[in-house]
């Protein structure tokens, strides 16, 4: 008699393609991606990330106001995870905070502004304010700011909170005057309000005014109000 078949089992001679045929080899995982912090690469790690996101979130809170920006949509703009926006700057409040600091850059111009006294504080505090209002790069994002402001309660705080800490505070220091803080206030308050009419509202002749005019009718009320004991 003639042995039937034996057990179906491995083969040992070769397999389709002439190897030896050991049975199915590794597979990727099917599943999906494990989500986490991105991988630290020059395009998503160092100043240039951070720059970039900065700038992202600039035109992203300009185009679209404070309540349609998103953190995962500045992240989409950067090029960048989300995580790594809330790994430099946390939450969606810091980073409009830190939009805000990069058009007025307090740390690199309050010091000039103030300069080594109080003569012609008005003056310089005036240009500098409306020269930051004139440059094209900061105005469209200063400008959703101010109109995000004006009707949602958390970039009116994270504007209050950035305008009281690091530029009046600054100013009242150098102050030798009694109620300092209450003088920066005053002094905001005008330039907050001709940013409003002028570049808010365009309300005329105030919006089509030459800024060097607007400077030196403004510059003696600061003055007044930050120096006049």
């Amino acid at each position: 008699m003639t042995d039937g078949p034996g057990p179906a089992g491995p083969s040992d001679g070769p397999g389709p393609t002439g190897r030896p045929s050991d049975g199915p080899g590794p597979t990727r995982p099917s599943g999906p991606k494990r989500r986490g912090r991105p991988s630290r690469t020059a395009d998503t790690t160092g100043p240039d990330a951070r720059t970039r996101i900065l700038e992202a979130a600039r035109t992203e809170f300009a185009e679209r106001g404070y309540d349609k920006t998103s953190v995962r949509g500045i992240a989409k703009a950067a090029g960048v995870d989300s995580a790594l926006v809330h790994h430099y700057f946390g939450t969606k409040d810091e980073v409009f905070a830190a939009a805000i600091e990069l058009s007025f850059e307090p740390a690199l111009v309050i010091p000039d502004v103030l300069g080594d006294g109080t003569d012609g504080l008005g003056e310089r505090l005036a240009r500098y304010f409306i020269a930051v209002w004139e440059n094209p790069a900061s105005r469209a994002p200063l400008l959703a700011i101010m109109r995000s402001a004006l009707t949602h309660e958390a970039a009116a705080k994270v504007l209050r909170g950035f305008v009281l800490r690091r530029l009046l505070e600054r100013v009242a220091e150098a102050l030798d005057v009694p109620d300092a803080t209450f003088r920066a206030e005053l002094a905001a308050s005008h330039m907050v309000g001709i940013a409003m009419l002028r570049y808010v509202i365009r309300a005329e002749p105030l919006a089509s005014a030459d800024p060097e005019k607007i400077i030196e009718m403004v510059a003696p009320t600061l003055q007044r109000y930050l120096t006049e004991v």
